[in-house]
């Protein structure tokens, strides 16, 4: 069948319409994809954490959905629900290996092109259709979201749906009740459910969303304002799968990467670091240095902070409140990542999703700027326009820069992780278990199951991660003697990121990589498992028999049994040793460095009579100990490595034969110190 003479025009007319957005999108897809070929030999994302989506998309397809490994526990490492949902079916029917990157790419360039028509329409009604023509051409001048698109993540897509929903969203506010349609509404409804799911702070806009059906309901009488509630509530739907799946409402993701309930961070040192992190946001990445050089024109902050004054002064100005509140909520989005430990991962990808609303403000900002020119001289009205081709070009000065970077960054992470899981496919059995603290890669080609250090995709380990190296260390031994199995029997990992070389044994393979800055080291290498001395520092060196109580510090259980109190211990402040006894055994032990002050609790039974500790100090230091806030003794310790020294129990401790007592070490120089023993 054949078009009518009215289709042809029709079809012409949106063909045209469309032009502006697709023809862009596909040169830049073009452009990524040819440069990474060429680099890397076949196509490969930029970011080693896309291999994790794919895993995922694996186990959706294979029907063991958010297990990494088939057989293995639900986990939350899959900060997109639904990314890997959507890549799964393109898994199923045979688009595997590096085939699936292609998937990743053609949609996350699609999602840029669309995303290029709604900030278009989202600034519209705010400047006017030239100056969003501008903005509009600002979205494929920014090489922060074309090297995104390459990276094969989900960060454009989830621009792209932010910001049609806040443009649908916007719509349905300025329409009069009778023009608002059940399809927008649904739409809406659909986004507001969809977006968390594709990354918690989607969650946000669907907020947004719901306040929006709330606020304007189609009819004022009847239920109407009850469909807001989807919305209102789509920001429960990925814990709510957390738990359903993993027993805990908060992913591991969460627990590794933000500030909030990590234990080194008191609202104190909280308020600190987060104050720091926005420094660093405005001062430095928004004015185009050191992490942001690369993709933002220089000495431009002033300008992207005024944007969003003129956001504001533009949307009381057209009367389009609304439209402007969301867009603004869309550029300050930008700052929840500095909740998190840092935000400098992966080129920023943590704030690329945001940006565009800071395009938008750029336009208002050349709108404004032209009506205030206007009031000098009425022909500098026309400087709007121009003012916003100006952005555009700054920001495409650093097109060719970023594609070139994504190209070398595939290829790093294409010689390093993917190359080493590769390996492993070739060389370890097939029951292996690998140790890993970048799981993507290795996972997705090496076909093997890991265990995930940092605890993304292996449940419980976040916490260990978290509290730092000699807490691994003690993990890791409760599962020697608990639970074997789960313990890996190969390490592929940054040793120096490991920090916990007492369980890495022969040295199997390494790459190394000196030219990609996107790598967590130059050389990653390969190691069978030594799980031999684990255990081995669990009871005192220097006396006979059965402790009748043990603190053992830096095992986060045992810590707990005993009401350790961390008194100031900050991120870092971690160990874990291994050495000599004096009689020439071999020791490892987890502790906490740089102690002043220690504070907890231990069974004395009435046979008790001393308590043997393990510390270790740089110079020689005297700390003094107390009991239930009795002095008992001044406690030196020697300078030469890691000791153990006696401290007896006061006789009037002893006599009382208390069940529990406090038991407090100050020092005027640091300690490390590893373990207590009551004797």
């Amino acid at each position: 069948m054949t078009a009518t003479t009215d289709e042809k025009p029709r079809v012409w007319q949106r063909a045209r319409s469309c032009a502006p957005y697709v023809v862009p999108a596909a040169l830049l897809f073009w452009a990524a994809a040819a440069r990474v070929v060429a680099r890397v030999g076949h196509a490969a994302p930029t970011l080693d954490d896309a291999y994790i989506h794919f895993q995922y998309a694996r186990a959706f397809a294979e029907g063991h959905p958010l297990r990494y490994h088939a057989g293995d526990a639900a986990s939350s490492g899959a900060t997109s629900l639904l990314w890997p949902a959507v890549l799964a079916p393109f898994w199923l029917v045979g688009l595997r290996d590096t085939k699936i990157v292609w998937i990743a790419w053609a949609l996350s360039f699609a999602a840029l092109g669309a995303l290029g028509y709604e900030v278009f329409q989202l600034t519209r009604r705010l400047t006017g259709p030239q100056v969003a023509a501008g903005a509009g051409a600002m979205v494929f001048a920014s090489s922060g979201l074309v090297w995104s698109a390459a990276s094969g993540m989900e960060v454009v897509p989830l621009a792209w749906m932010i910001a049609r929903t806040l443009r649908v969203a916007s719509e349905w506010a300025e329409a009069l009740p009778a023009e608002r349609t059940v399809r927008a509404r649904r739409e809406l409804v659909l986004l507001a459910v969809a977006l968390p799911l594709l990354r918690p702070e989607g969650a946000v806009f669907s907020l947004f969303a719901g306040a929006t059906l709330a606020r304007f309901p189609r009819a004022a009488a009847g239920r109407e304002r009850a469909h807001a509630l989807p919305a209102l509530f789509a920001p429960l739907a990925p814990p709510m799968i957390a738990w359903l799946m993993t027993g805990t409402a908060r992913s591991s993701t969460t627990t590794v990467k933000l500030l909030v309930g990590n234990p080194y961070y008191p609202i104190g040192v909280l308020v600190d670091h987060v104050t720091s992190n926005v420094r660093v946001l405005v001062g430095t990445l928004l004015n185009g240095e050191v992490w942001s050089q690369e993709f933002l024109p220089a000495h431009l902050a002033p300008m992207w902070m005024g944007g969003l004054v003129a956001i504001v002064a533009m949307g009381v100005q057209r009367n389009a409140r609304w439209r402007a509140a969301g867009v603004l909520l869309f550029a300050l989005t930008m700052f929840v990542p500095c909740v998190y430990d840092t935000f400098l991962w992966n080129r920023l990808r943590y704030l690329w999703p945001f940006f565009p609303g800071w395009l938008v403000g750029a336009a208002c900002a050349a709108e404004l700027s032209s009506q205030m020119l206007a009031a000098i001289r009425l022909r500098w009205k026309l400087a709007a326009p121009v003012l916003a081709g100006a952005v555009s070009g700054a920001l495409a000065m650093h097109l060719d820069f970023a594609l070139t970077d994504a190209a070398e960054s595939a290829s790093g992470i294409d010689r390093q992780q993917a190359e080493l899981g590769r390996w492993a496919k070739r060389t370890l059995p097939a029951d292996a278990r690998i140790g890993v603290n970048d799981t993507g890669a290795i996972a997705y080609f090496g076909e093997r199951r890991t265990f995930d250090v940092v605890g993304l995709t292996t449940p419980d380990e976040a916490r260990y991660w978290v509290a730092g190296a000699g807490s691994r260390l003690e993990h890791y031994e409760v599962l020697a003697r608990t639970a074997p199995s789960r313990l890996p029997t190969h390490y592929i990992v940054y040793p120096e990121w490991m920090a916990c070389d007492a369980v890495l044994g022969g040295f199997l393979n390494e790459a190394v990589v000196r030219d990609a800055t996107i790598l967590g080291g130059q050389s990653m290498r390969a190691f069978t498992a030594d799980n031999a001395r684990l255990g081995s520092g669990e009871r005192p060196w220097s006396v006979a028999g059965a402790p009748l109580d043990a603190l053992d510090v830096a095992d986060l259980e045992s810590e707990a049994a005993h009401g350790y109190a961390l008194l100031g211990a900050a991120d870092g402040e971690q160990i874990a040793r291994a050495g000599e006894a004096p009689d020439a055994r071999p020791v490892v032990d987890g502790g906490r460095t740089r102690r002043t002050k220690e504070r907890f609790t231990l069974t004395v039974p009435a046979s008790a009579t001393a308590l043997i500790a393990r510390v270790e100090a740089d110079v020689p230091a005297r700390a003094h100990v107390s009991f239930d806030g009795a002095a008992a003794s001044d406690l030196d310790v020697p300078a030469d490595g890691w000791s153990e020294v006696r401290i007896e129990l006061p006789s009037a401790v002893r006599a009382a034969a208390r069940g529990r007592v406090d038991v407090g070490l100050t020092s005027e120089v640091p300690l490390t110190v590893f373990h207590y023993w009551v004797l």
